[in-house]
């Protein structure tokens, strides 16, 4: 991977791999320079990743996601966000906000849900920050707090509440249009990334949900090259 790669970790959940290679898919369909995917899979972090499923953990990768610096040798930055999620734009202009200065930088959301459970049933919390991990450019080199030890042993909001980072000044911000949250947010078309927090139309239950049709659109287009593919293969 060279310098000028975009490195963007996604997390992964075994009831939402749809989301996960949509999301992987719509990145690479928009972007305009190589782009390195990666999964955060518990399956692939034995050894590293011990801490017990939590009760309120609405997905696998609920903290696993902060061992993103690690995963990069605590070198450059990177891009982590949540599978759950449809991206619109280039993800080259994401990158371009990056800064040395800041040790993560992410959309800061007033997000406080009105709901008590989410798209699997689990529930529905609200804390200080909510969502603002769900989409993170990270400072790897400045993220050293981030070790496996103390991934798997902080609480869960000292993780997602950013206490690791001793100064609030060093959490920088992003545009709001790169972590829209379907169903809070004014509905924009000039968004980069859709959030679907709450359930996505992989969920029988969302199928009609805000930018539906676009998912269904970018998972139907991924299938008729894998289509076309296999027939390239069998003829």
């Amino acid at each position: 991977m060279t310098a000028d790669s975009v490195r963007v970790f996604i997390g992964y959940d075994r009831s939402e791999i749809a989301a996960f290679n949509v999301l992987a898919h719509s990145i690479q369909e928009h972007a305009s320079m190589p782009v390195s995917i990666t999964p955060v899979m518990l399956s692939q972090l034995r050894g590293v990743y011990n801490r017990p499923q939590h009760a309120l953990a609405s997905t696998e990768f609920s903290f696993s996601r902060f061992l993103v610096p690690w995963l990069c040798d605590f070198e450059g930055h990177a891009i982590f966000m949540d599978c759950d999620m449809l991206c619109r734009a280039d993800i080259a202009e994401l990158w371009a906000y990056r800064s040395r200065s800041k040790f993560i930088q992410v959309v800061k959301h007033d997000h406080q849900p009105d709901s008590k459970v989410k798209f699997n049933n689990s529930i529905q919390t609200r804390y200080h920050r909510k969502n603002w991990s769900s989409v993170m450019l990270m400072n790897c080199s400045r993220c050293t707090a981030l070790s496996p030890e103390y991934v798997n042993s902080a609480t869960g909001l000292e993780l997602h509440q950013f206490k690791w980072i001793e100064d609030d000044d060093l959490i920088g911000s992003l545009p709001h249009g790169w972590n829209h949250l379907v169903g809070y947010d004014r509905h924009d078309n000039n968004v980069r990334l859709v959030h679907f927090t709450e359930g996505g139309p992989w969920f029988e239950s969302y199928a009609d949900c805000e930018y539906s049709e676009e998912w269904i659109a970018a998972r139907d287009r991924m299938l008729s090259v894998c289509e076309r593919e296999r027939l390239t293969i069998v003829a």
